[in-house]
């Protein structure tokens, strides 16, 4: 039992640096009219996370990413950035390894994927609303009727975002995870 919890610590160690690392590195915007809006890679390897040891496990990496991750690379949307994050991924993540839990084939993962990915664009949609306003009105002093008016005005660049964001690292998931797991389980790690 305890050399199960070392190594299942040591691979989400392992997945957290690597998702630090990926963010650190790759990021860029995909969308020009909202350069602010960053695609990252961070969420592949909390998404192996998840369909290595659970749903729960891969919420608990993400928020753990999150808040590295918030104080670190991403140190300049601070606690906004770390509560977005958490919320989005954990959405994933949630929906996508409660799903693969279930039905651990090719199929399965399939199907984890695009409900994960639908459930990140949805959950974000009223979560932006709610706290999007909130930071601009205390980061850059926007009047708050303001930046609900300009946040209603960016959520059809913030939908396509998400869904992109979601949709590509979904894809690449999906591409390398049994390659990944067999890797992990060459190293005796999952």
């Amino acid at each position: 039992m305890k050399k199960m919890n070392t190594k299942k610590l040591t691979t989400l160690g392992v997945l957290a640096a690597c998702s630090i690392v990926l963010v650190a590195f790759i990021h860029f915007p995909i969308f020009p009219a909202v350069s602010f809006l960053e695609y990252d890679p961070a969420d592949i390897p909390i998404l192996i996370g998840t369909f290595l040891f659970g749903p729960i496990w891969g919420v608990v990496l993400t928020v753990i990413v999150s808040a590295i991750q918030g104080m670190t690379v991403s140190a300049q949307s601070g606690v906004y950035g770390i509560v977005m994050h958490v919320v989005a991924t954990s959405a994933f993540t949630l929906v996508a390894g409660l799903i693969y839990k279930h039905n651990k084939t090719k199929k399965g993962a399939l199907i984890a994927i695009l409900c994960g990915v639908a459930a990140m664009t949805a959950v974000m949609y009223p979560a932006n609303l709610a706290f999007t306003p909130v930071y601009l009105n205390a980061m850059a002093g926007m009047e708050m009727e303001a930046a609900k008016g300009m946040v209603k005005s960016l959520m059809p660049f913030i939908l396509l975002f998400n869904l992109t964001k979601a949709g590509i690292n979904g894809a690449v998931t999906y591409l390398v995870y049994k390659r990944i797991h067999k890797l992990f389980g060459k190293l005796n790690l999952a």
